[in-house]
């Protein structure tokens, strides 16, 4: 048994197992959560599920627990007198909760070999901000929940490209002029 190549071939095995999941867990795996993001320059108090009272100050993200399916927010204004009490439905494994009702912009943006961006940009339309128009279709929202992107306001696209043999694209959720600046960086024109 000492010098068996069946055991010595186990337990090498066993430690690229080991270090192939160590590595994707520490380095690439994406961590699934949900928001109550705050772009104005006020403070809010909202209760979440009737739970514990939070608080969220100007231009602050503060990650919340979340039920998959009906969930409910009360939203107070910085001197506690409520604003509104709605019901939201969670589908997915990543959110925002917009309790400013603000706008914001859902982008796609594509991965793959020999992507021609400039003719995607046109073909997937234009998105009119502040009276401006900008290409490449980024989605309007302000309402009070989405879960309709993979990428929240406080992550950055992948540097990395995973599959090159294919197209494939991802979204993320920018704040107003987190999208601007995006834009103007990303596309240069």
């Amino acid at each position: 048994m000492k010098g068996n190549p069946s055991i010595k071939g186990l337990l090498i095995a066993v430690v690229v197992f080991i270090v192939a999941f160590g590595t994707y867990f520490l380095f690439l795996a994406k961590e699934n959560y949900y928001l109550v993001d705050n772009p104005t320059p006020k403070t809010y108090y909202y209760k979440i599920n009737n739970g514990s009272e939070g608080v969220i100050s100007g231009g602050q993200s503060v990650q919340v627990k979340l039920n998959k399916g009906k969930n409910s927010i009360k939203v107070f204004d910085d001197n506690k007198k409520l604003l509104y009490d709605s019901a939201f439905q969670v589908n997915k494994i990543r959110g925002l909760l917009n309790i400013a009702h603000q706008d914001y912009y859902i982008n796609s943006q594509y991965y793959g070999y020999n992507l021609k961006k400039d003719s995607l940009l046109l073909a997937l339309g234009k998105t009119t901000i502040d009276g401006k128009e900008y290409f490449g279709g980024a989605r309007h929202f302000n309402k009070l929940y989405t879960d309709d992107f993979y990428y929240n306001v406080d992550e950055d696209y992948d540097k990395i490209i995973k599959n090159v043999e294919k197209v494939e694209f991802r979204t993320k959720i920018f704040r107003k002029q987190d999208y601007l600046n995006y834009y103007k960086e990303y596309y240069k024109f």
